[in-house]
């Protein structure tokens, strides 16, 4: 039986997210090994900001020389100070802005690697619990949400930090009371970041939610598209694509609302300092307190304050997005690490053995009904049935990709949970027709089931699955790049290339869950074929397809609204005349046999 997926799933568990805490010590990890690079980056944008500092009191300066009468030459070198502050301002900035760059990409890169490691880690039955569509979001989203952040975001919220606070210094320099009437503003601009980070940060948690279910929606009616044509579900499947694109624009626009509003409300604060400055500097102009160079320094210095300011504070929203995004990420690597312990047991041979197995995706409906069967080391069974009988569910049971409600699984004679994934993912190797075709070298798409083979070994495996013509030529043999933007493969020849890899990995225990249906009738006796040759030496269950696949067994399983109806040879089953006998006279286009026994 095909396993229930979706946003509407009700056992659907979404993958963590990290605590503030554990981003916090996340961070921190990452930064440890870059900490003299972050000590440059900030000296560098420190210099920068103190040089550029001095460009208001040099202006200053020539309004006074201009006030008090002087002659041209007076200015002369107060505009050449002006010009060498530009270039020594611009030469520390492009160098700190590197380092800044440098430090972020850095971490960004040493999350990246963590996050796909983890990824790879997860089991199986976890992340279809969680739905593709939530890892797909983190992966692509979430990833470029913080690669954006770092690129931009980070280097320039670094550069209006120290321009703010060394400008407010620059104030105090020039008179105490500058410094107080610029500060005026930033209650309006605490109280406005405030107002806007409680807003936000659950907004845009909610958004990369919505976001994720979007996807999978997306994922499932695009995936299932010939399901949703055959049952004329077209309607409802749109109607549910149309519900959660709704969903994610309308949070979406939401945030667009928010940022309005803090923007419009920053500009009340900048109009309130502005004011403040400027009548401060008049009073005190009046009294003789400072010159009139002092008084527009003052008002540069807070006028230069707009940008990094707004910027500063703007960045508010990106940071908000950003950590969201990051919360995400580091959730997923904070998991624990799947490790073998010491003295965990190995299976001694390929056998398989199920006993009173039980299943069902949503608690109390059980798709599987005390199911039990053994194959013998080598065997090649087939596991027939009509659609939702429960084929594919039993063998991703046996791959251990879902876990059995009731019930117990032995490979080589031990339990299946006390193996581990690592030991299990080494003992059983399962070929869906989803095959997937990996974007590189054809070789390397190869190797991926085993890095140390050599090229005389990736051959030996083409030629086992009857791929070496093909392979042989195409425009660079091995190293013909495949997959997206690459030399594109047939529906054949990429399950003949994940037939290559099973061979490749060699493991005990082999699972074709319909692993020929996507050939095609033209291509479909040569990919048998190369599934039988993948499949010697070996124990093989086989989700049969095409009852041919079942006739070459050894042995066949005819499953039946989730239990075990009828087990025998091809001929012991047709001779009984049962329901697989009826199956394959409706293959064959032959008539029934006179029944001669029951079979079970």
């Amino acid at each position: 039986m095909s396993e229930p997926t979706g946003a509407d799933r009700p056992d659907r568990e979404l993958l963590p997210n990290a605590t503030g805490a554990q981003v916090r010590a996340t961070l921190a990890e990452l930064l440890r090994p870059r900490r003299w690079l972050a000590v440059r980056a900030l000296g560098l944008l420190v210099g920068s900001t103190a040089v550029g500092l001095l460009t208001a009191p040099l202006l200053g300066r020539i309004v006074d020389l201009v006030v008090d009468g002087r002659p041209p030459d007076a200015v002369t070198v107060p505009t050449l100070l002006l010009g060498l502050v530009a270039v020594v301002q611009g030469v520390s900035l492009a160098l700190g802005l590197s380092q800044v760059a440098r430090l972020g990409e850095g971490m960004l890169a040493d999350l990246r690697e963590r996050f796909v490691d983890r990824v790879l880690e997860l089991p199986l039955e976890q992340v279809e619990r969680a739905g593709s569509g939530d890892l797909t979001s983190r992966v692509t989203g979430d990833v470029t949400m913080i690669a954006e952040a770092v690129r931009t975001a980070l280097p320039q919220l670094a550069r209006s930090g120290l321009t703010i606070v060394l400008t407010l210094v620059g104030l105090a320099v020039l008179d105490w009371r500058f410094l107080l009437a610029a500060l005026l503003a930033v209650p309006v601009q605490v109280h406005t970041a405030r107002w806007y980070a409680r807003r936000a940060q659950p907004l845009y948690a909610r958004q990369r939610v919505a976001h994720g279910a979007q996807q999978q929606r997306l994922l499932e009616t695009i995936g299932g598209a010939r399901t949703v044509r055959a049952f004329r579900l077209t309607e409802p499947h749109l109607a549910r694509v149309s519900g959660s694109s709704v969903a994610a624009v309308d949070l979406t626009l939401r945030g667009i609302r928010l940022m309005t509003r803090f923007f419009g409300r920053l500009n009340v604060a900048e109009f309130i300092g502005l004011t403040a400055v400027l009548v401060t500097g008049f009073l005190l102009v009046r009294a003789d307190a400072v010159s009139v160079g002092t008084a527009s320094a003052a008002a540069l210095y807070f006028h230069n304050l707009f940008g990094p300011l707004n910027a500063a504070l703007s960045l508010v929203d990106d940071a908000q997005s950003a950590a969201a995004s990051l919360v995400r990420l580091v959730g997923v690597t904070g998991l624990p690490a799947q490790r073998r312990p010491a003295g965990r047991p190995v299976p001694v041979d390929g056998a398989v053995e199920a006993k009173d197995l039980r299943y069902a995706y949503t608690p109390g409906h059980d798709v599987l009904h005390e199911v039990s069967f053994s194959v013998a080391p080598n065997e090649r069974v087939a596991l027939v049935g009509a659609s939702g009988a429960g084929k594919t569910t039993l063998a991703r049971l046996i791959a251990g990709i879902h876990r059995p409600s009731g019930g117990s699984i032995r490979l080589g004679g031990v339990p299946i949970e006390e193996l581990g994934a690592a030991v299990a993912g080494g003992t059983v190797a399962l070929v869906s027709q989803e095959v997937h075709v990996f974007a590189g070298p054809l070789a390397e798409d190869l190797r991926l089931a085993r890095p140390d083979a050599t090229d005389e070994e990736l051959r030996a495996a083409l030629d086992t699955v009857g791929a070496s013509g093909w392979v042989r030529a195409l425009p660079d043999d091995l190293g013909t790049v495949v997959g997206d933007g690459g030399h594109r493969l047939t529906a054949a020849q990429a399950q003949q290339l994940a037939l290559a890899r099973l061979v490749l990995a060699a493991p005990p225990v082999a699972i074709l869950d319909e692993a020929t249906a996507e050939a095609g009738s033209a291509g479909a006796r040569s990919l048998e074929t190369a599934a039988g040759r993948a499949l010697d030496g070996r124990t093989g269950l086989v989700v049969a397809h095409r009852l041919t696949q079942a006739a070459t067994a050894d042995r066949i399983i005819l499953l039946d609204g989730g239990r075990v109806s009828e087990v025998g040879t091809h001929d012991q089953l047709v001779a009984a005349g049962g329901r697989y006998a009826a199956l394959w006279s409706a293959w064959t286009g032959t008539q029934l046999p006179p029944p001669s026994g029951r079979i079970d």
